[in-house]
């Protein structure tokens, strides 16, 4: 090998580099055999070079090409001259030229492999992380961790440039609820006591805002155990970045200033210098969702002026009980939806709560179908109302805000898809202010934080907190990019008094929060300054960035759905001494034993 180092990669080779002689280290992608001519790819994670074994190539180099399989790892020496015009590859950036070889040395053999190496393989997933380092070399998955890592260089280049701190936080810290499982660690130190992989940074960065680091970020490791999903792990990775003596117009301009950095620098897109804003409870209105996609319309309106005029006691039932009901017009697909579609449509709603879903398509007549006869004497009204035009066919959704809105939300977002509405080049970035501080959890019949405990209330409710929670607004945000939650952020609460009647108001008294958190409402007791700050996520960022619908194809060792590794079987048993050494005894489910 000391002989055969590359002087040149396989994707940088060009007409301009006609005549040189050089060296290539990569591996085998294709090989074909024309008559004693060797066309062989070879291919590195910069390219792909075609090189060349000539008919009168010596007998031994001639047989040794033919003997190289796919993704044999190989050294090749040879010249490097201009293809003849008619077999110029425009396909290819090295497609002008080709390498004439002259000697080959074998690297490493390969055994049969389990799935071909394509740019995007159609494999199945098991196969693809059981052998996750052979679906690494895949063009796509290259391509997407090498966008993965301009995002985050492009990430500390620009917060660099504005001041920020990059500061590493604990991975082995307090075990602290923040609303989805801790993982813990044993202590072999400390019998029976556990360290807890950080959720979040959350309350460290906050005390580097009392230590009076006033601008932090981290390109953060995170860890939450619950079940996985299309845009979920187990471990995770997100900016998380807090400021101090800041207010939530200050986090919203440096967060779109990132991400215009990040997308230029990364895609060469050019983003809105500021983004749309909207209040929590107008997004649920209009699109049933607190992350709606508005790369598409179909925004909701309002159907229950029309109800006290009809003669449909289902809808009058509902209002009469305070419920809610929205209208979605889909124009032109009456002809398109037919009872059975609709009725895909009702099981879409379902899921998400709803008892039914009612419908009419306007005709040039009026009114026809589903409720209709309900509402024929409002034909007009209705139209002209909901701007309803002939051809368009109108859903309603009936029930309880919170059902009527996501329900007929979960019935918008698939529309969009189905109706091909989706401008997949757009990049739809808007913020979500305004939400609840906090929410009721009916089975548990108790207050809970909307999103975390330490989330400042806006300023007009905090006197009213106690004796109406669920009329309070908290200072926090999310920022939404294309249907995700990308973002998520809030003022902070500063002050130990005002935090003591947050936790109060979620079912944690003085001596509970102390034990956990008390560390924290400390810090705050020695001139802790106002602070906020934001996360987003890095993987769903690269995400949609790659046009992708799950993490895993932006992620270069993921778990499977089950939070399992195929690759190299984890999690996995470990050995009695070590347990021992932990003061550790499993105790199997009894379905396992």
């Amino acid at each position: 090998m000391e002989n055969m180092k590359r002087t040149a990669t396989c994707g940088s080779l060009r007409a301009s580099d006609d005549g040189k002689s050089i060296i290539l280290n990569g591996w085998v992608h294709r090989n074909r055999d024309h008559g004693g001519i060797h066309f062989i790819n070879m291919r590195d994670r910069y390219g792909e070079t075609q090189i060349v074994v000539d008919e009168d190539a010596p007998a031994e180099l001639s047989e040794l090409a033919g003997s190289l399989k796919f993704e044999y790892c190989i050294a090749i020496e040879g010249i490097v001259r201009k293809r003849p015009d008619t077999m110029v590859n425009p396909d290819m950036p090295t497609g002008e030229i080709e390498v004439s070889v002259k000697k080959i040395e074998i690297l490493n053999t390969c055994l049969t492999l389990p799935f071909m190496i394509e740019d995007e393989t159609d494999s199945n997933e098991t196969a693809r992380l059981k052998y996750r380092y052979l679906d690494l070399r895949s063009g796509g998955m290259q391509s997407r961790i090498i966008l993965r890592n301009k995002v985050t260089w492009a990430i500390r280049d620009y917060l660099q440039k504005d001041d920020f701190l990059e500061i590493e936080t604990p991975t082995l810290i307090k075990s602290t609820p923040e609303g989805a499982r801790d993982f813990l660690v044993p202590s072999r130190l400390h019998a029976g006591k556990f360290f807890a992989l950080p959720q979040s940074p959350q309350l460290y960065k906050q005390l580097l805002m009392v230590s009076g680091f006033d601008k932090y970020f981290q390109v953060a490791r995170c860890y939450r155990d619950e079940d996985a999903r299309g845009d979920r792990q187990l471990e995770f990775t997100q900016i998380d970045m807090e400021m101090s003596f800041v207010s939530k117009d200050d986090i919203f301009a440096v967060t779109e200033g990132m991400m215009s950095h990040v997308f230029k620098e990364s895609l060469g897109v050019d983003l809105p210098a500021t983004f749309e804003r909207i209040a929590y409870d107008d997004a649920m209105n209009l699109y049933g969702s607190d992350k709606p996609d508005l790369r598409f319309g179909l925004a909701f309106q309002d159907f229950a002026s029309f109800v006290p005029g009809s003669d449909f006691s289902v809808f009058k039932s509902v209002l009469e009980s305070k419920g809610t009901i929205k209208a979605l017009v889909v124009p032109g697909a009456a002809a398109d939806y037919s009872r059975k579609k609709i009725s895909d449509l009702e099981e879409t709603a379902k899921t998400y709560g709803a008892k039914g879903l009612a419908w009419m398509k306007v005709t040039a007549d009026g009114l026809d179908g589903g409720i209709s006869k309900f509402f024929a004497e409002q034909a007009k009204a209705i139209t002209d109302g909901l701007n309803a035009n002939e051809g368009d066919l109108i859903l309603i959704m009936a029930a309880d805000w919170k059902t009527a809105c996501t329900s007929l939300g979960a019935v918008r977002s698939r529309l969009g898809k189905d109706l091909k509405l989706i401008d997949e080049s757009q990049y739809k970035f808007v913020w979500i202010i305004d939400f609840p501080l906090f929410e009721y959890n009916e089975e548990e019949k108790s207050w809970e934080p909307a999103h975390h405990m330490f989330s400042m209330p806006q300023q007009r409710f905090i006197e009213t907190m106690e004796s109406d929670p669920g009329a309070v607004k908290g200072d926090l945000y999310d920022l939404v990019l294309n249907g995700y939650e990308l973002a998520s952020g809030s003022i902070r609460v500063h002050d130990p008094e005002l935090q003591q009647r947050i936790f109060n108001i979620v079912g944690f008294p003085r001596e509970i929060a102390e034990e956990r958190f008390g560390f924290l409402l400390e810090s705050f007791r020695y001139g802790a300054p106002p602070h906020g700050g934001i996360a987003a996520g890095v993987d769903r960022l690269v995400m949609i960035m790659a046009g992708k619908s799950s993490i895993k194809e932006v992620i270069p060792f993921p778990k499977n759905s089950a939070g399992m590794s195929p690759m190299d079987d984890s999690p996995a048993r470990v050995e009695g001494d070590q347990l021992q050494d932990l003061h550790l005894q499993v105790v199997m489910p009894p379905e396992e034993k």
